[in-house]
């Protein structure tokens, strides 16, 4: 009997969940296992999670993984973490969390980047003396709705001064999760990118730029050293190696975010090969050799895992979480679809009506704006919305809506990523949670009018990224053995049929937003 050859335990904590996999240096995903992570809204635009529960998640699927493929555990050499990012934690000296962790999703910070970075002339209310060095040197800016971690430690700074002064560093999701495994404090040069403050202009040289630090209003010393997300940080603390049931002689690789890690795992590692990752939110990404931005549409080129590459990203803000809500919210606990999600059966369920709904949704239209927005445009004021229903409409037709308006809302993103790269995207990757659903899969080659091809197993894309990132950072692969470590199960081509009735859904869509963009922001004045 052959010996198993060595594993990377790859986590990719999602703001939905922890997924823990067993990724081999050949790519394969042998084993799998999930816990869900509860997200707390709060009043003002506030989302937050408990570092501890992620720990605990963690713990718990290592067991499970353990106890189902138990001669696959013992190999594991290598733990490589892709998380959410853009999540903010207080830590204190002894390496303890202050807050929750405070998510991508919270614009409690807004004001606080208004007054820390206003002047005039400006840009989204912020300097715009201030945003011409940042796009320079990092190659973006902060976001004006206060969800980047610069906001974030400015409301801690001006709204829990005691938690400020106690806090020895801030960390991103990723680097509390490598803190747990190692001890040691470090950000990634992606975790890192959205505190504003690294010169990005060398991408493998990303280093703190001093200007940058000293006018963040954040002290220096609350920032933690710079890592390449390939590096070996350390290995396993005697405590989380007991907590994983490993061995303390476990390497520790810094991993990435979770856009940054996709890209790994969707196998698009050439200059200009893009994928669509589809859950919670939504990106469009693709490697590109140059760091480049596109200040209109929200669009930059930014650090990554390839250290001679940069990663193009465009962020929708919420995708699949448009459905979560409905299901929470709307439909209600005795529903059949609420019923199929929990057996992880809905993208099953909705596969069997949609196909008799046609395209248009017999003229529903949905806004999936359900927490703002990121691109193409930038903007925190804007929500969701089911427009033109009828007493004729169904509940298939508001489902398929749904489903439309979210692959629209990807069309608006993708026509400045075309303009980004310098010429049209022909395909996309499908990788993440929704690319499960067939008709979700074919409604976006239909709306986008490109070729989709979905990758083979694509919910563990972030884990299968994570792992293919543990492998190259102990050195048993290269960045260029990935694309054909990565399978495609399906393409979908774009139907023609269907092609006129998606381009005038597409410009009432735009219009839409034109329209009622000024009647959002009013009622967000009054909230």
């Amino acid at each position: 009997m052959s010996a198993v050859p060595p594993q990377v335990l790859a986590v990719d904590l999602g703001t939905s969940g922890m997924k823990l996999a067993l990724v081999g240096h050949d790519g394969q995903v042998i084993g799998w296992e999930a816990e869900p992570i509860d997200l707390l809204l709060l009043p003002g635009g506030g989302a937050e999670q408990v570092p501890q529960q992620w720990w605990d998640a963690f713990g718990a699927c290592a067991a499970r993984l353990a106890a189902r493929h138990p001669v696959q555990f013992r190999a594991v050499t290598t733990v490589c973490c892709s998380t959410q990012g853009e999540g903010t934690i207080a830590i204190d000296a002894n390496g303890e969390p202050l807050t929750n962790a405070i998510l991508w999703m919270d614009m409690r910070g807004a004001a606080n980047l208004r007054r820390h970075f206003g002047g005039r002339p400006a840009i989204n209310g912020l300097s715009a003396a201030r945003h011409a060095r940042w796009v320079r040197l990092t190659g973006g800016a902060p976001s004006p709705t206060g969800k980047d971690p610069s906001a974030h430690m400015l409301w801690v700074r001006d709204e829990l001064p005691e938690i400020y002064e106690r806090t020895a560093v801030f960390l991103n999701v990723l680097d509390y999760l490598n803190l747990r495994l190692t001890g040691r404090t470090v950000a990634t040069v992606d975790s890192i990118l959205t505190s504003w403050v690294t010169d990005n202009r060398n991408p493998s040289r990303i280093r703190y730029d001093a200007a940058l630090v000293a006018g963040s209003g954040i002290d220096a010393d609350k920032l933690p050293p710079i890592v390449a997300c390939t590096d070996v940080i350390g290995t396993l603390t005697p405590a989380a190696a007991e907590h994983l049931g490993l061995l303390t002689s476990v390497q520790v690789v810094a991993g990435a975010i979770d856009n940054t890690a996709a890209a790994i795992g969707a196998g698009t590692i050439d200059n200009g090969d893009c994928h669509l990752y589809l859950g919670t939110s939504s990106w469009i990404a693709g490697h590109v050799p140059a760091k480049k931005t596109d200040v209109l549409h929200g669009i930059a080129s930014v650090p990554c895992a390839l250290p001679d590459r940069y990663l193009l990203t465009a962020l929708q803000a919420t995708a699949a979480g448009n459905l979560n809500w409905l299901r929470d919210n709307v439909v209600g606990p005795g529903d059949p679809m609420v019923a199929a999600d929990v057996r992880g059966e809905f993208f099953t369920l909705a596969d069997r009506l949609l196909p008799g709904i046609p395209a248009g949704a017999n003229g529903v239209l949905y806004l999936p704006w359900i927490f703002g927005e990121r691109a193409p445009v930038d903007d925190q004021s804007l929500r969701a919305g089911l427009l033109n229903i009828s007493l004729h409409n169904t509940r298939g037709d508001l489902l398929r809506a749904v489903f439309e308006g979210i692959a629209l809302n990807t069309r608006w993103m993708l026509n400045p990523v075309n303009k980004f790269l310098g010429r049209p995207v022909e395909s996309l990757r499908l990788i993440g949670g929704g690319a499960r659903s067939d008709s979700w899969t074919q409604i976006l080659a239909d709306v986008l009018g490109v070729r989709i091809d979905r990758v083979e197993d694509p919910v563990a894309a972030n884990a299968r990224g994570a792992g293919l990132i543990g492998a190259i950072g102990t050195g048993a692969l290269a960045a260029s053995d990935i694309p054909a470590l990565v399978r495609i199960a399906d393409v979908h081509e774009p139907d023609p049929r269907v092609r006129g009735i998606y381009d005038e859904s597409f410009e009432i869509f735009v219009e839409a937003h034109r329209r009622l963009g000024p009647f959002y922001r009013r009622i967000a004045r009054r909230h």
